[in-house]
C-alpha cells in the first residue's frame, strides 16, 4: 500500500511540473517578430547552432519582419602555461555581430560578446569535445539574447 502512494506522489510531483521549452513553437508566438532572410558568415560550428535557434521564427508571419545578417567568431587564447610550456588554462570567446534590416535599411546593429575560461585537460580529445560544449552553452546563451532583443526592436 505504501509503495502504491508513494508512486502515485511522485507522478503527480512530476507531471504537474510547468515545465516548458523556453523556444518552443508554443512560445514564439510571445514574441512578436519573424525573420524573412538568415545570412551567416564566420564560424560554421557557431553559425550552425544560429540556424537551429532561430528557424522558428522564420516560419512565423508577424508583424515585424527583419533581415538578419550575422557574423560568427570564436577565438581560443592561452592564459597560463606550465614549467615546460605546456598550457594549463584557456579562454574561449565567442562574439557575434548581428546587422537587423527592415524594409531595406539597417535598423540596429548588435555586438553579442561571452567568453569562458576553463583548463586544460590530459586527454586531448576529452578537451575538444568539452570546447565544443563551450561552444555550444554559449552560443545557446547569446541567441536566448539576441532573441529577446529581436523582441524589443520597435
Amino acid at each position: 500500500m505504501l509503495k502504491r502512494v508513494t508512486i502515485i506522489f511522485i507522478f503527480f510531483l512530476t507531471t504537474s511540473c510547468g515545465y516548458e521549452i523556453m523556444h518552443s513553437k508554443k512560445n514564439t508566438i510571445d514574441y512578436n517578430f519573424s525573420i524573412k532572410d538568415i545570412t551567416l558568415t564566420g564560424d560554421t560550428y557557431i553559425n550552425l547552432k544560429i540556424k537551429q535557434k532561430l528557424n522558428s521564427y522564420i516560419l512565423n508571419q508577424k508583424n515585424k519582419v527583419f533581415d538578419v545578417k550575422i557574423n560568427s567568431a570564436s577565438n581560443r587564447e592561452i592564459l597560463a602555461k606550465d614549467v615546460k610550456g605546456d598550457a594549463t588554462s584557456f579562454k574561449n570567446t565567442i562574439v557575434i555581430y548581428v546587422e537587423v534590416i527592415q524594409k531595406d535599411k539597417i535598423k540596429n546593429t548588435l555586438k553579442l560578446e561571452k567568453a569562458l575560461k576553463y583548463d586544460n585537460k590530459l586527454n586531448k580529445f576529452d578537451l575538444n569535445r568539452y570546447e565544443r560544449e563551450l561552444k555550444t552553452s554559449l552560443a545557446d546563451t547569446m541567441m536566448d539574447e539576441l532573441i529577446f532583443k529581436l523582441s524589443n526592436i520597435q
